[in-house]
């Protein structure tokens, strides 16, 4: 039987952190696709600072993790709100649209 170490949980994460790096960097056009790439980046730290923690015995990385999950779930809903409010206004949620906006 394979014993999940250390090891593995630290290849789970650099996978999923490159998946979110790589759907930033291929899709530049949508600010939902970008938004969950920032989420799959924030999942993967939790994953290494949970693994971390658990082989270190030391329950400081969970509590990390939990702030984490907070700033992201916050970061989500507000970034929804603010595209929500942007899309009734332009009709439209692409990246070039938005960047217009700079003052």
């Amino acid at each position: 039987m394979i014993e999940v170490g250390l090891s593995h949980y630290l290849f789970l994460g650099a996978i999923i952190f490159t998946i979110g790096v790589f759907g930033i960097f291929v899709n530049r056009k949508n600010v939902i696709v970008i938004l969950m790439s920032i989420e799959l980046i924030l999942l993967s730290v939790n994953i290494n600072l949970i693994a971390f923690s658990v082989y270190l015995q030391n329950i400081i990385g969970q509590i990390f993790t939990l702030f984490i999950l907070t700033v992201a779930a916050s970061e989500a809903a507000i970034g929804l709100a603010i595209l929500v409010v942007f899309f009734r206004n332009k009709e439209t949620i692409e990246v070039e649209e938005i960047s217009e906006m700079k003052g």
